[in-house]
């Protein structure tokens, strides 16, 4: 009931008295910790950030305008993967905003982050790799969703941190048995006007071979420490 009742008043004072927002601008939401946000460690638990972070996305949505075109087109918000650091606990009672903003964008998802602030400093950073579907037609372009939101075709430089996300995303996706050697499925190689098949992701992530040894994709470590590079 209490995220409820957060919901209607976020989208009630972001139609009503908010001003809005540029199409890449920053969603900024007020929130405070309260008894039902607690875990056994008297801090607001991690589960509830993630929750939380569902109301930064709906405030973006409705201050760009892109609300109203989601409500005439049908299309549905989907979640397909969240990356959350946590780096300082928040409190009982303590205020703290909720920053939302479209990061970058690729052929099929859009990334955004969402940065919790306590007194001016990061308290956790998510990238939330969404999209939309539309219940027929499947899911929507991000660059239709761009030109709904009046912004042009290119995304801006998508950050090492999201680059890294996504190649290691590509051992966790394992495929049904005999798709493909080593447990995985078989897919494309990633890089542009490649046509090349992974035969075995272990090794090459979302590259093939080839494009794998052009980038030095094998010398490459995955450290989640790229995430800083966002966080500064």
């Amino acid at each position: 009931m209490n995220l409820f009742l957060r919901m209607l008043l976020v989208v009630t004072t972001a139609l009503l008295s908010r001003e809005k927002l540029d199409p890449l601008g920053e969603s900024a939401v007020t929130f405070r910790v309260l008894p039902n946000d607690l875990d056994i460690n008297a801090h607001m638990n991690n589960g509830r950030y993630l929750t939380l972070m569902d109301l930064g996305r709906i405030d973006l949505i409705v201050r760009t305008g892109l609300g109203r075109v989601v409500r005439q087109q049908g299309w549905r918000p989907l979640v397909g993967s969240v990356l959350t650091q946590y780096k300082r606990s928040l409190n009982p009672f303590e205020t703290y905003q909720l920053k939302t903003k479209v990061l970058c964008w690729d052929e099929k998802w859009i990334f955004l982050e969402q940065r919790f602030e306590r007194n001016g400093k990061t308290a956790a950073l998510g990238i939330v790799k969404t999209l939309f579907r539309h219940p027929r037609q499947g899911n929507v372009p991000p660059y239709e969703v761009m030109q709904a939101m009046g912004v042009g075709l290119n995304s801006p430089e998508i950050p090492l941190a999201v680059q890294l996300w996504q190649d290691a995303e590509g051992f966790l996706i394992p495929a049904s048995a005999g798709k493909g050697p080593g447990g995985f499925r078989l897919a494309l190689c990633s890089t542009p006007h490649c046509d090349n098949e992974i035969h075995d992701p272990s090794e090459t992530g979302h590259f093939c071979s080839e494009c794998a040894l052009e980038q030095d994709l094998f010398e490459r470590e995955f450290r989640w420490g790229g995430l800083a590079t966002i966080a500064k």
